[in-house]
């Protein structure tokens, strides 16, 4: 990016409700059904069908609403959005536009540079979803599934205070993060459940004003969003210093090519014609049904990462990455509630863990080794009765089956050689074999000494401790 242009992102979250049933019908909300089998009268939006407010989505808004200091609003109202679409039954979306259920609030989003930025929320209101237009079950039209007709989502509006994708692509995931804290939503990005709107331009630096702006639709991972504004801030820096101007439209992100490709125009909110829907009362909500709300909230993540800091004296970026998944943090603290160091468990979590979860495509929730498994593990290495490379082969064996540790350091044999008469007599065969590895040491070429801990290692079978080895050398040598 040219050094001469900032960008301007702010993002939109359309978050789908973890409710049992849609938001203005008791449609099950389940996914994978066959089309349109989800989908009854009102849904349908049949003559005289009219729509019940779901009480478990408004509780759910709420829920994030008190997450973020936000304002809950006392009265909020119900708004048509007309627009005409082939999946959208009614020729118009039940949303919310002036009286919106949360108002303003803060997020904080934790960057890769360990600096927190934070991030205000404009609004987050409550509305259906539409149907999904099917395009390829059909060689010459296309189809209409209206399963997600309905469907409880709360769209999130952040301001335009981020200032790079890589802050954009952040903010999404600290909400992705947030809402499955709240089990308010499952977070499964590949099934819809959360979608990504992100509106950007450009402004010569130091510039207060903003540009005209295009936004992307529809982005559904962390590293899309990345992609997808990346590609968009440089396009619209290359129209701008070749003497254009940027129009003011709606775009979609091709991964596939990796660019984004204009769709239509961008309406404005005097195109929709917003106006109160008259099938809908007015919600009111209730000092206490707040208070109910509150008190079903569970520890948030920054508080959590707070604690991990303060309890475990964990490092901050450390602390964020452990606090990213509800899974993972409840798997990292059970682990240390077993007696396992917490430095130690969180770098097992963050790094073979980690490698081992992406190598198979599973998520924190399917880890196969129990805490306890790994509890003893960590256990193991801290008593000295393991090394870091011992450690490894024993965490492939407990991938992989349900023995214990124990039992598997006893029938595979790998008990680490301490300072035993073993490890010496090992140690003394490498010093005999090396004599000019052995002068070179004595003469002062110390860096030798890395070579000897090699082949000790090597003759030991990964057995030994490297720095035991190192150590026992130095002895051995008068060093």
């Amino acid at each position: 990016m040219s050094r001469h242009w900032e960008p301007v992102v702010g993002i939109e979250v359309h978050v789908q409700l973890a409710t049992r049933s849609k938001i203005f019908s008791s449609t099950s909300v389940e996914f994978g059904a066959e089309p349109n089998v989800r989908a009854n009268l009102i849904d349908l939006a049949m003559p005289g069908a009219l729509p019940v407010l779901n009480e478990e989505a408004v509780t759910m808004a709420v829920k994030f609403g008190l997450a973020i200091d936000a304002e809950i609003a006392e009265k909020c109202v119900f708004d048509r959005k007309n627009y005409f679409y082939p999946d959208l039954p009614k020729g118009y979306q039940i949303s919310q536009f002036e009286l919106p259920i949360v108002g303003r609030g803060q997020l904080s989003i934790f960057l890769e540079d360990g600096s927190v930025r934070q991030i205000g929320i404009t609004r987050a209101h409550l509305e259906e979803d539409a149907g999904k237009s099917v395009h390829d079950r059909f060689s010459e039209s296309t189809g209409i599934d209206l399963n997600r007709a309905g469907t409880p989502l709360l769209e999130i509006v952040t301001e335009p205070d981020m200032r790079s994708a890589a802050e954009a692509a952040a903010c999404f995931r600290q909400i992705h993060s947030l809402v499955r804290w709240l089990e308010i939503c499952d977070g499964n990005l590949a099934e819809g459940s959360m979608r990504c709107d992100a509106n950007v331009s450009v402004r010569p630096v130091g510039d207060e004003s903003f540009g005209e702006r295009t936004e992307i639709k529809n982005i559904n991972s962390f590293r899309f969003v990345e992609r997808a504004l990346n590609y968009e801030i440089e396009r619209q820096i290359d129209v701008l210093e070749a003497g254009g101007e940027v129009v003011r439209e709606t775009r979609q992100y091709d991964a596939t090519r990796d660019m984004t490709l204009s769709m239509r125009s961008k309406e404005l909110s005097d195109d929709y014609r917003y106006f109160p829907d008259p099938d809908l009362l007015p919600l009111r909500l209730s000092s206490e049904f707040v208070a109910r709300a509150r008190s079903t909230m569970p520890e948030l993540p920054q508080q959590k990462l707070e604690r991990f800091i303060s309890d475990y004296s964990l490092a901050q970026p450390v602390a964020v990455r452990l606090t990213r998944d509800p899974s993972i943090a409840s798997y990292f603290e059970s682990t240390v509630a077993l007696g396992a160091d917490p430095q130690l468990s969180a770098n097992w979590l963050l790094g073979e863990v980690a490698a081992a979860l992406k190598r198979e495509e599973k998520d924190y929730a399917d880890i196969p080794v129990s805490s306890a498994q790994l509890a003893d593990l960590i256990k193991r290495l801290q008593d000295k009765t393991l090394s870091s490379t011992l450690a490894k082969v024993v965490f492939e064996h407990i991938w992989t089956s349900d023995g214990s540790v124990d039992e598997i350091i006893e029938r595979q044999g790998l008990r680490q050689l301490n300072d035993t008469d073993e490890l010496r007599t090992l140690v003394q065969r490498i010093i005999t074999d090396h004599p000019d590895q052995i002068e070179q040491i004595q003469s002062g070429a110390t860096k030798v000494m890395g070579y000897l801990v090699g082949q000790v290692m090597k003759a030991s079978q990964g057995k030994a401790d490297p720095r035991q080895v190192s150590d026992l050398l130095k002895r051995m040598l008068n060093i």
